[in-house]
């Protein structure tokens, strides 16, 4: 039998509701015990003290770009940049050439993941055969080889028949639809949010209210079918009153769900100033006034998880004029530091409220056995340095692209330690 001591560390799991100091022992790939008794020896022992041990990360959707973007990111160089950013599982998006929408092409990412042997990946199934959203792919098959949720990844599932019908057919195997909601004509051309700097900067804007009439919608198929819908990505504060106000009216818990990033929390559509291209994110960044909503969102619980959104561009694709560049930026290796500086820093969120919104809501949302510290579980745990000081250099990224607003920012936390199945695949 292998074990693997953890040392004493304060010990959060937010699944038991646990926040104090303790030993945790790994055993055979799983959880054996918290503070297990008498003098507790093991072949490896990691001193955990000064640091947090938690669940491992899970994030909800990666974009990992194989196969068809190799040069932007591949299968291994995705799960390592989630593993040095203290990730055990990813979630990844669909939108590969050719797209994830048939059983096949799902195994296939299970395998190279195996392969690689950093993290866990669980595929996220096309919505529409070939995100082409006139129909519906193959659900079943893609259930059976391996995908736990189904979306149109960036590409919002705009046809409401057709959202409908996926969300009734999702239910019947219990997958949620991660949808990106916004109303595609209303953001076309766009390149940041419709607002005072858009017009300042002479640019065309994405207004907030092509995602609250979106959300709007999807919260009211999930009513009507009983399917869940899970939101990604929320950027404004009419979208997060509208969960907040489907969750007070209804005793349908959990049908509807929603995720925020990490960049979202950090910068505000000012930045645009700068005419970076690798601020350019969708959704945009939005204004003060929304930015204060997702925090405020995520203090009630109304936001439940938060994400990298794990978007890689090379950097010739980035190097584009800001209307041709592609939209997104690289998270997985930045997203502890940001939510330290915006959220913990401020007093927003306590390490155990972000801990959850990192660990046992995304397990929740996905519906896989992760998340969680108690006996028996899988050994993926994530031991946190929350007062190491660096500062963000992109040409360390295990990530084969660099696509990143916060070059040069001296930041504090990171993770330590990533196990995996009971395996140290990280250590900083």
């Amino acid at each position: 039998m292998s074990t693997l001591l953890l040392r004493g560390g304060r010990v959060i799991d937010p699944s038991q509701d646990l926040d104090r100091t303790a030993n945790v022992l790994l055993a055979d790939g799983k959880i054996a015990a918290i503070d297990p008794p008498g003098s507790t020896t093991a072949d490896q022992e990691i001193d955990a003290s000064g640091r947090i041990v938690c669940p491992g990360w899970i994030d909800l959707h990666v974009a990992h770009r194989e196969p068809g973007n190799d040069d932007d990111e591949t299968t291994a160089s995705a799960t390592h940049a989630a593993v040095a950013g203290g990730f055990t599982s990813i979630a990844c998006f669909p939108d590969t050439a050719p797209v994830v929408d048939n059983r096949a092409s799902a195994e296939f990412i299970k395998l190279q993941a195996a392969r690689a042997g950093h993290c866990n990946v669980f595929p996220l199934g096309a919505v529409t055969k070939n995100h082409a959203g006139q129909e519906l792919a193959e659900i079943g098959q893609l259930v059976d080889g391996g995908a736990v949720a189904f979306t149109g990844a960036k590409n919002p599932v705009a046809n409401c028949e057709i959202m409908r019908r996926a969300l009734e057919y999702a239910r019947m195997f219990d997958r949620p639809i991660f949808n990106h909601p916004q109303v595609p004509e209303l953001v076309a051309g766009g390149v940041m949010h419709e607002g005072h700097w858009s017009m300042v900067l002479g640019l065309r804007g994405m207004p907030a209210a092509a995602e609250e009439i979106m959300v709007s919608r999807d919260i009211a198929l999930a009513e009507m079918t009983g399917g869940r819908v899970h939101l990604m990505c929320l950027s404004t504060k009419n979208a997060v009153d509208l969960v907040r106000r489907h969750r007070q009216r209804t005793d349908q818990k959990g049908r509807v769900t929603c995720d925020v990033t990490a960049h979202h929390l950090a910068l505000t559509d000012e930045s645009l100033r700068s005419f970076d291209s690798n601020v350019k994110v969708d959704p945009p960044l939005r204004s003060q006034d929304h930015l204060d909503a997702l925090i405020a969102g995520l203090k009630d619980g109304t936001i439940d998880a938060i994400c990298s959104d794990h978007q890689p561009h090379s950097d010739e694709k980035k190097a584009l004029e800001l209307d041709q560049t592609p939209f997104g930026i690289v998270g997985l290796e930045t997203l502890l530091p940001l939510c330290i500086r915006t959220l913990i820093e401020p007093g927003h969120l306590t390490w155990p409220q972000l801990i959850r919104c990192l660990t046992l809501s995304p397990a929740n949302i996905l519906g896989i056995e992760k998340g969680t510290l108690n006996a028996g579980a899988d050994a993926d745990v994530t031991i946190i340095d929350p007062d190491v000081r660096w500062t963000i250099d992109p040409a360390r990224f295990r990530s084969r692209s660099r696509n990143t607003p916060f070059a040069g920012w001296e930041v504090r936390g990171r993770a330590s330690h990533v196990i995996v199945g009971g395996k140290v695949r990280f250590t900083a």
